[in-house]
């Protein structure tokens, strides 16, 4: 086995007693009967959770979770077993589960190009995580947000606070040789605030985080501004007006509009999609996709980032990846099983939700880069139309790049000049389309504060999206308006 990165194997060793002559040997079970590869996921995870209602703390929960995922790569088959309990007994059943369900019956997969090389990340603190700061000083500063709230306009009625903190150690062993681990801290503080005005409710929620300790939440007080724009959005609604509906002109606001691109996009240029070829950009590398504005990456190794790891959830250090260039498609986002049977090169993609589920490639932090016009000159080019600045919900076709999203916070542009607030805007097109019909891209970049979640397969994992401001012409619209 190779040399230990992080003090994963360390903590395995002590607290279960595994050492490196077991998992040498529970690999050699996996490989038997003419396996391709295989790998033993350890995961040990704590959770601690504190919510706050109508000033009162409503939940106050911690949890701790741990077990063991056994993969065996055959061709393009896949077995895969899972225990909580984790004795060398049951991970060698578990090799034995998995080898059954991927026997291999033809000719060895070629060797994959890349793998779990490269120099290893350090990406995030593990010093000083939540879980080390007194109950007594989380449930305060949950307090204080609900008093700062109510505070800032006698119309706010209502304060859901929440903050939930997680450390996950994990440990990747591969037949190839390696040995690797990770210990990630992740934390996100969310605010929601109910306004009302004569009978008329309104919702406003803010939030973030990333992978950070609660200094990070404190510090630069801000999780005072994520209170006061919670309550701004909140007050903002219940001016708004009904949105109008039809084919208009766009502007997306920067930063977390960023998942609509993730959504209609992104899951669209993962390489499961894509070696199966039902994605909207099957066999399209190389050719024009998009505006030539337009140039997309996938970064996981930007230093706190929730979407950011130190390796993904196959050993393999995270990278930067370009997808989009100018326009032209570059790349595809890929884990260890589809880029060898694709014969292409591994990009650190590889996540599953926990030990009990199989690795598939997943985006980690997914961005638009910027471009050079002013944002305010981009919604003043507006002759009837919207500018988006907040999105919720929404839904997308792989097979298409379809999407609907609703915006959570529009406003009606006339003759370039911002009108009222509107509600209940959706956006409705195709993210191919969609990239072709940009027409500008703002200087002001920007990530999202940190709250993202992205489900695939009945898998969720912590994203991060970015985006500059956009125009993007020819955009249906669904209103309210009547």
């Amino acid at each position: 086995m190779a040399q230990e990165l992080l003090p994963a194997t360390s903590f395995f060793d002590q607290r279960f007693g595994v050492t490196s002559r077991d998992l040498d040997k529970v690999l050699s079970r996996a490989l038997e009967s003419k396996a391709d590869y295989a790998d033993l996921y350890f995961e040990y995870r704590s959770n601690e959770a504190i919510s706050l209602e109508e000033g009162m703390v409503k939940n106050a929960s911690s949890s701790a979770a741990n077990g063991v995922g056994v993969r065996v790569l055959a061709e393009a088959k896949t077995g895969y077993a899972f225990t909580d309990d984790i004795t060398i007994e049951n991970l060698e059943l578990a090799a034995r589960t998995a080898r059954y369900i991927a026997q291999n019956k033809g000719a060895p997969v070629p060797v994959p190009v890349g793998g779990a090389q490269g120099s290893p990340h350090n990406l995030y603190p593990v010093e000083n995580q939540t879980g080390e700061v007194k109950l007594e000083e989380r449930i305060a500063l949950l307090h204080e947000m609900d008093r700062l709230a109510r505070s800032l306009d006698q119309r706010v009625k209502n304060v859901f606070v929440s903050l939930v903190t997680q450390r996950k150690i994990v440990l990747v062993a591969s037949s190839d040789g390696w040995v690797v681990g990770d210990v990630q801290p992740l934390i996100r503080l969310n605010v929601t605030c109910i306004a009302e005005d004569g009978g008329n409710r309104q919702m406003g929620t803010f939030g973030g985080g990333g992978r950070v300790g609660f200094s990070f939440l404190t510090e630069k007080n801000d999780y005072a501004r994520y209170t006061r724009e919670a309550v701004r959005q909140a007050l903002l609604n219940l001016e708004a007006e009904d949105a109008p509906a039809g084919e208009m002109d766009v502007v997306l606001g920067p930063g977390w509009p960023g998942i609509l691109l993730h959504e209609a996009i992104g899951h669209g240029l993962e390489g499961d999609f894509n070696r199966k070829k039902i994605s909207a950009f099957t066999d399209r590398l190389g050719q024009k996709v998009a505006s030539e504005l337009c140039t997309v990456v996938d970064d996981g190794t930007i230093p706190t980032r929730r979407g950011s790891l130190n390796m993904d959830d196959e050993g393999t250090p995270t990278q930067r990846t370009v997808l989009i260039e100018k326009g032209v498609l570059r790349g595809y986002l890929q884990d260890r099983l589809n880029a060898t049977l694709m014969k292409m090169p591994f990009t650190g993609n590889g996540r599953r939700e926990s030990y009990a589920h199989i690795p598939m490639p997943r985006m980690t932090n997914t961005y638009m880069l910027g471009g050079d016009a002013d944002p305010g000159d981009l919604v003043a080019g507006i002759k009837d139309g919207i500018w988006a600045v907040g999105f919720g919900g929404g839904q997308v076709d792989i097979t298409n790049g379809k999407f609907v999203f609703s915006c959570t916070e529009a406003y009606r542009v006339k003759d370039g000049k911002v009108g009222a607030p509107v509600k209940g805007a959706t956006l409705i097109g195709d993210g191919a389309t969609a990239l072709k019909q940009i027409r500008g891209l703002g200087n002001d970049m920007a990530l999202d504060p940190g709250m993202g979640n992205c489900g695939k397969a009945g898998q969720w994992v912590p994203v991060g999206v970015g985006q500059p401001t956009i125009r993007i012409n020819a955009m249906t619209v669904g209103g309210t308006e009547v």
